[in-house]
């Protein structure tokens, strides 16, 4: 019988130790700092690249003026030596992205990099003197307009209607 006592004894320790382990954990899971939700993106001030561009593009570059302030820009990008390639991106105030891009590459290969798998649709919108094709089916949703040495793509995850708000604010300089 002296067998049996030693083997309760060894659960016991298992359980006692098991149960410390436990505690512990959840001391440390409440007492260590941890990130709930997204990351807080910070704001880019992209004046400086919207100049170098302007002055740079082989085509007029575009950026958007009055947007609400809580669309915050987030990234920034100007390549000359790559056909002139322009993206300005955007977080909504809902968390969805938005961007812009511009770039004097050959349309079709311009398009499927930048749609990520997008088709043309038949829904065509006129916003301001521009005529926009909507793109579906890809990582993105997007609108298009092309015109003679530059394609022009606002893209991303929000919906059309932030899409549409983004290519109304679009100017340009």
């Amino acid at each position: 019988m002296a067998g049996s006592n030693g083997k309760q004894k060894s659960v016991r320790n298992m359980v006692l130790s098991l149960g410390v382990t436990v505690l512990a954990a959840g001391v440390i899971y409440v007492f260590v700092p941890h990130e709930d939700g997204d990351p807080d993106l910070p704001r880019v001030d992209y004046r400086v690249e919207l100049l170098t561009a302007r002055r740079a593009a082989s085509y007029p570059v575009v950026a958007p003026e009055g947007l609400p302030a809580s669309w915050k820009p987030t990234s920034v990008r100007f390549d000359g030596a790559d056909f002139d390639a322009w993206h300005l991106g955007f977080h909504t105030s809902g968390g969805d992205y938005v961007e812009v891009k511009q770039s004097a590459e050959k349309p079709a290969t311009f398009l499927e990099e930048t749609t990520q798998g997008g088709e043309a649709t038949d829904v065509t919108e006129k916003i301001g003197d521009r005529t926009w094709t909507r793109y579906t089916g890809g990582r993105y949703d997007a609108l298009v307009h092309q015109e003679k040495g530059a394609t022009t793509v606002v893209a991303g995850t929000g919906s059309f209607e932030q899409l549409t708000q983004m290519a109304k604010a679009l100017k340009a300089g």
